[in-house]
């Protein structure tokens, strides 16, 4: 785990939203081709082979996988022409003379295809938690390719142990909702925010912040960037694009949830920390420094050895002291600042009384008490 700044600790024991983007974060972000449905008319192996010769030019993960399948089956690839990616939409362009357009159903449709015929197959797919790829030729659709990304092992176990702490989880992806939900499910998450373009993942964001909420954004790919900017804490998975990493304020190296988990204990063990320093720091300052001045004696007799406090700056100036010794020195200082002047002040004032010896009078005895105080003090501030 890497933790860029004490900042982000200390925001990340106030967390109370979770938002995780599904592909490459709950799910292993390695997808592969588990189905692929030819329309009427067209060969399976063709779809596929025309798909992989024009995904070959993008860099998303679902891209990558239609490739694969196409290499692992054997299929020629192609170079494309006119290829073109809306973000977040899918990709199209020529290849062999035909138009080729892939994505989602809403893309084919600005484009004017007409993806009906493939409607329930899509969403027999994606009730298995699969995302439904689209693949239109010349203005047909031509079939559809199911791509799945297993979640990861240890994704259960870190979504329950967030629900049983407090931790509000919404899932957000760019995939169909029914895809979403099915993964969603299987991992015990009741909100989604599912057909989300990057776009709109930071306006997310934003949003629930404006709702009060001290929002933390858990992702790993480069359209995860700007929400992992806008979080209150930014979380990027240490396999994830590198502007990811760069705009997230905690890096979990494993890639592993559970490691919210760890972070979310250690923040609140290190400000539980800070906080018990603090208060002992200036415990310590506010009782030991009036008696070791001997503010106090000539009311009470109280003395204490000036040397037993210097132990505080002897600790200040130490270069292995701890954080607790780190803690007083930064009280302290603002005791020097503030009180200082008031008790150097007095003692002054305590010194220009005359001394004189103990006698058995107490109204003398007062006197010689406010000396002996007055001297302490002197003597105190001395040795600092």
């Amino acid at each position: 785990m890497l933790i860029k700044n004490a900042e982000a600790l200390e925001r990340f024991e106030k967390i109370d939203t979770l938002i995780i983007d599904k592909t490459g974060t709950l799910t292993e972000g390695k997808p592969a081709v588990t189905a692929l449905i030819a329309a009427e008319g067209f060969a399976e192996n063709d779809v596929l082979a025309l798909a992989a010769s024009l995904e070959r030019g993008s860099e998303h993960p679902l891209a990558h996988a239609i490739v694969n399948a196409a290499a692992a089956r054997g299929l020629a690839i192609t170079d494309a022409e006119d290829f073109d990616s809306p973000v977040g939409q899918g990709v199209e362009g020529r290849v062999a003379g035909k138009a080729l357009l892939i994505g989602r159903a809403d893309f084919l449709r600005a484009r004017g295809v007409e993806p009906a015929p493939l409607q329930a197959d899509a969403e027999r797919l994606r009730a298995d938690g699969a995302t439904a790829v689209f693949v239109a030729v010349d203005g047909r659709p031509a079939g559809l390719i199911a791509v799945a990304d297993p979640v990861k092992p240890s994704s259960a176990g870190a979504v329950a142990a967030l629900k049983a702490d407090g931790v509000r989880l919404v899932m957000m992806t760019g995939d169909n909702r029914t895809t979403a939900l099915a993964v969603a499910r299987a991992l015990g998450i009741d909100e989604v925010e599912a057909d989300v373009l990057p776009q709109d993942k930071a306006a997310l964001v934003q949003k629930l912040r404006g709702e009060g909420r001290v929002v933390a954004m858990a992702g790993d790919g480069v359209n995860d960037a700007p929400a992992l900017a806008a979080a209150d804490v930014g979380i990027a998975m240490g396999a994830g694009a590198d502007v990811a990493i760069e705009s997230a304020a905690v890096t979990l190296l494993s890639g592993e949830l559970t490691g919210l988990v760890r972070a979310r204990k250690l923040a609140r063990a290190v400000m539980a920390n800070i906080r018990q320093n603090l208060f002992f720091a200036f415990a310590y300052n506010a009782a030991g420094v009036p008696i070791a001045a001997g503010v106090f004696y000539p009311m009470f007799g109280w003395l204490l050895s000036p040397r037993l406090l210097r132990a505080r700056w002897r600790c200040r100036r130490s270069a292995s002291s701890s954080m607790r010794c780190g803690s007083i020195g930064r009280a302290s200082d603002l005791w020097e600042k503030r009180m200082l002047p008031s008790f150097t002040f007095a003692a002054a004032l305590a010194m220009a009384a005359p001394a004189s010896a103990p006698v058995r009078d107490h109204g003398a005895q007062r006197q010689n008490r406010r000396t002996i105080a007055a001297r302490r003090m002197f003597a105190y501030f001395s040795d600092l």
